[in-house]
């Protein structure tokens, strides 16, 4: 079989179902949001913007140089359509799984919610702009998209729809204040991050044969691009003179990227190209065993880099 003829198994009523999960997760974060979290941004904006630039610029760019070098290997038979994948998820934001790790991990708490807030605010305009420009410098992935006719405008109604109005929702009831919201919180969060990982769980059980006959094809791919994408943001965040707390933050919200919405986006534009299914639906699995082992790792780990400004 040929990889872009695989259709992963995901009724109409397991999409709608992971929409509103991850609405849900959306609504969840927002809850912690306030107009005061944002003015501590603007008075000490370094983290927020570093690790902004690392997750919407650097790592879509690092992608592109990863693509550009594996299609021009004379042993790699790089499939369009996984490049696609890999581009999408280069431009989601990152995932709201990440403030969990962060905690496990020690990290700053504070920082990781404000940037998921921040990058899914940002995924409005970023997600359909990097996509459709990344997208576009690669000539096969190119020649898919002139092929789809997709506008950016309809994937940004698409965004909007996902995140903006659960987002705009949970910010609202945020500033209300209520003393019976902030007992709803933790459950709230947990409850929704808990749903998407049973969900994605079980995408993965129903397609299993399908992973199997073409873990060769993705499984590297997606464990190179997940761990660029942590190193870029550690790294990064390190060189830019940040804290080892912040340094781990950054690389847990560079690495985990809001998957979610690549699957979502893949059933609503994308359902002929197997190879891009395959590759954000394992992403959506490798992500959350890296994060996770990464955070425990940092939890048992009291060494911090003697070159830590």
């Amino acid at each position: 079989m040929y990889i872009d003829d695989v259709q992963i198994t995901f009724n109409s009523e397991t999409q709608l179902l992971l929409k509103f999960i991850l609405g849900f997760i959306i609504f969840g974060v927002a809850l912690d949001i306030k107009l005061d979290d944002f003015k501590q941004v603007a008075k000490q904006p370094k983290a927020i913007l570093i690790g902004l630039g690392l997750q919407f610029c650097i790592f879509p760019a690092v992608t592109f140089l990863l693509i550009l070098l594996a299609s021009q290997h004379p042993l790699t038979t790089f499939h369009p359509s996984i490049a696609l994948g890999m581009f999408l998820l280069a431009a989601c934001p990152g995932g709201n799984i990440s403030n969990f790790f962060t905690h496990l991990a020690k990290g700053n708490a504070a920082l990781s919610v404000s940037m998921s807030a921040i990058s899914t605010l940002a995924a409005l305009v970023m997600t359909p702009l990097n996509f459709s420009f990344w997208g576009s410098c690669y000539p096969p992935t190119h020649a898919l998209l002139v092929d789809l006719a997709l506008d950016p405008m309809d994937m940004l109604q698409t965004i909007v729809m996902i995140l903006g109005i659960p987002l705009s929702l949970g910010m609202w009831l945020a500033h209300q204040d209520q003393a019976w919201l902030s007992k709803l919180k933790k459950p709230i969060k947990y409850s929704s991050i808990g749903l998407f990982v049973c969900l994605i769980v079980g995408a993965l059980a129903a397609n299993f044969s399908l992973f199997l006959a073409f873990v060769g094809t993705f499984a590297f791919v997606v464990f190179l691009q997940n761990s660029l994408a942590i190193s870029i943001g550690f790294w990064g965040a390190r060189w830019m003179g940040l804290s080892y707390q912040d340094q781990k933050t950054v690389a847990l919200e560079v690495g985990i990227q809001n998957s979610g919405l690549g699957l979502i986006l893949f059933f609503q534009y994308f359902t002929h190209l197997g190879g891009m299914g395959i590759i954000i639906a394992w992403w959506s699995v490798w992500h959350m065993i890296s994060g996770l082992s990464l955070a425990l790792y940092w939890q048992r780990s009291n060494t911090i880099p003697s070159t830590t400004k």
